[in-house]
């Protein structure tokens, strides 16, 4: 067995779709694009062959059989093989969809990848994942990178990084299934679609001033923009090396126990498990920091499609924010997890409204206009990286990482999502577990769900050693080499 298995990367190449892309086209990025500033994505897929796992591949015919896939594949995503131009405005960026191709980066890793699992954390992961910060001529940088990683014992890892200003994490996810059904020989279950944001019913005005009317949205990212500091922490990496991530899988048995917790004799709210994990984690990080009597301050981040009435394949960002707010002092514990699933359950409340995403997109779209008339000097920040929130918890229900299955038995296992960089913010994602009983796959309506928790390394073992934690007794299946033995938080094998 592998204890210290080893990554060795093979060659990169740059990969092009089978198609060329129509001459001249340009893709404008929307506000919500935008506004997500220097961030980027990391995702980790985990593939091995469920129905025959004795079935021997000879190497590197995984990634043959991937590359070539991916090529027709990104014949559907333009924008994928683009590259970042700034717009006539000199100011704001844009994508001339020029088929430049995706870097791709082969790889090859020591033992299985049930035996990578057994011992993986997020330094080992990221060995999986390709990244390279922007060149000082973005033309020649591209936006997507993908490695294929194959385990000599059996098995793959897909690693996708992209620039969150061109793809949220549901886009990610969509790509993938999209390179699934191509590989599987089956029809594409969401093309992907490029249009607009839908127009606001409003008076279109370039003054922000007559949007007489807030809401918690446009109340968030305005304080989000005028917290914001324009120059780039150039302490991010180092913040990052002293992160750690703990991946929390919660059974469905474990998730229904923390809503019959969120419910009192007055109040029988039905929580969706993101509402009631969140609150948990709400809790558990409070105490942890210790930082005053009450709750840290905390924002969630939420897919707004269904809100904005927007099919399943709408490729661009449509993850909202919003800060949760909540009065209460009092010392963390169990006892406050009601009022702290309401207080989420209320935030969430205006990202699903429609009148209120529209409200914020109107408000954006002005202070645009505003910026281009020079009004505004400062580019509009990422609300996950500024503002006042000292916590971040983003919902990922929608997506189904699990449906993405390569060929008959090749499917993922295992899927890790990372939204970056995290520097001082402490950041929860959750997502969608796979299930227990095949080792992959995926249900809808399930209440399974594994839960990435980001926090600075110092604070790990109080999070597993948290009673609240403790309780409901979840799976560490990822940082174990950072996790603090306790009895009640077993990791998993």
């Amino acid at each position: 067995m592998a204890t210290n298995p080893m990554v060795t990367y093979i060659c990169k190449r740059t990969v092009v779709s089978t198609k060329p892309v129509q001459p001249g086209k340009r893709h404008s990025l929307s506000v919500l694009d935008r506004v997500m500033g220097d961030n980027h994505l990391k995702m980790v897929y985990y593939l091995k062959d469920t129905t025959t796992p004795n079935k021997y591949y000879e190497p590197g015919e995984i990634t043959k059989m991937l590359r070539e896939s991916i090529s027709e594949t990104l014949t559907f995503f333009p924008i994928i093989t683009g590259r970042l131009v700034k717009e006539e405005d000199g100011r704001t960026w844009m994508i001339k969809c020029n088929d430049a191709g995706v870097r791709m980066v082969e790889a090859r890793a020591q033992g299985s990848v049930d035996e990578w699992l057994s011992n993986v954390d997020r330094e080992r992961e990221m060995k999986l994942v390709h990244w390279e910060e922007m060149f000082h001529k973005p033309y020649f940088w591209s936006t997507f990178y993908v490695q294929l990683t194959e385990f000599e014992g059996g098995g793959v890892a897909i690693g996708l990084s992209c620039y969150h200003l061109l793809a949220d994490p549901v886009c990610a996810t969509m790509f993938i299934k999209a390179w699934a059904d191509i590989a599987f020989l089956v029809k594409m279950q969401h093309p992907p679609f490029f249009h607009p944001l839908p127009i606001p019913k409003l008076i279109h005005n370039p003054s922000i001033s007559h949007i007489s009317k807030t809401n918690d949205l446009i109340e968030q990212y305005k304080a989000t923009i005028n917290n914001s500091v324009v120059t780039v922490d150039q302490n991010v990496e180092l913040i990052t090396s002293h992160v750690a991530t703990l991946s929390f899988s919660f059974t469905g048995s474990m998730v229904q126990s923390c809503m019959a917790m969120a419910q009192t004799g007055s109040n029988q709210m039905q929580a969706s498990p993101f509402e009631v994990l969140s609150g948990l984690f709400w809790l558990c990080l409070s105490e942890v920091k210790k930082e005053g009597d009450g709750l840290v301050d905390m924002s969630i981040c939420l897919d707004a499609r269904k809100a904005l009435g927007l099919d399943s394949g709408f490729f661009g960002n449509c993850m909202i924010h919003n800060r949760v707010q909540c009065s209460s002092h009092e010392p963390p514990s169990i006892s406050s997890l009601p009022s702290a699933v309401m207080a989420i359950r209320e935030a969430a409340g205006e990202i699903t409204n429609s009148n209120s995403v529209m409200g914020l997109i109107e408000w954006l779209r002005c202070k645009d206009d505003l910026d281009n008339d020079g009004a505004y000097q400062k580019e509009s920040p990422s609300p996950i990286n500024h503002g006042n929130c000292e916590m971040v918890c983003i919902g990922l229900d929608g997506v189904d990482p699990y449906s993405a299955r390569f060929e008959d038995g090749l499917a993922p296992i295992r899927v890790s999502t990372y939204v970056e960089p995290v520097g001082e913010k402490w950041q929860v994602l959750i997502l969608p577990a796979p299930m227990a009983s095949t080792g992959g796959g995926y249900q809808s309506g399930q209440p399974d769900r594994v839960v990435m928790v980001t926090i600075p390394k110092e604070f790990v073992g109080s999070l597993c050693r948290n009673e609240l934690i403790q309780d409901l007794c979840p799976d560490i299946v990822m940082g174990m080499n950072d996790a603090v033995s306790s009895p009640n938080c077993r990791i998993a094998v």
